[in-house]
């Protein structure tokens, strides 16, 4: 009688893991903005809805929509680094 290990990895590990490294990388980078030596992790680009977000006012329900991604050094890093975990489980 053989016992297969159930296998930890799966889709929703590799989206949290991800998840958890832009946010970390992110943070990191936003600290890092003012030590002199390491302001290049927070280098990078924003594209989205920069300028004015789309606005519905229904009288009674007021929505506004606005999306805004920002890629930054440290960002890519801690994506990098929660891959690298990710094929270590």
């Amino acid at each position: 009688m053989t016992y297969q290990r159930k296998s930890t990895k799966n889709g929703w590990t590799l989206f949290l893991l991800v998840l958890t490294g832009i946010v970390l990388g992110g943070f990191i980078g936003n600290l890092a903005q003012g030590v002199p030596y390491l302001k290049w992790l927070d280098f990078g680009y924003k594209f989205g809805m920069v300028g004015n977000p789309l606005e519905i006012d229904l009288k009674v329900i007021e929505l506004t929509f606005k999306i805004l991604i920002r890629i930054t050094v440290s960002s890519i890093l801690g994506v990098a680094l929660s891959l690298f975990v990710y094929r270590k489980l």
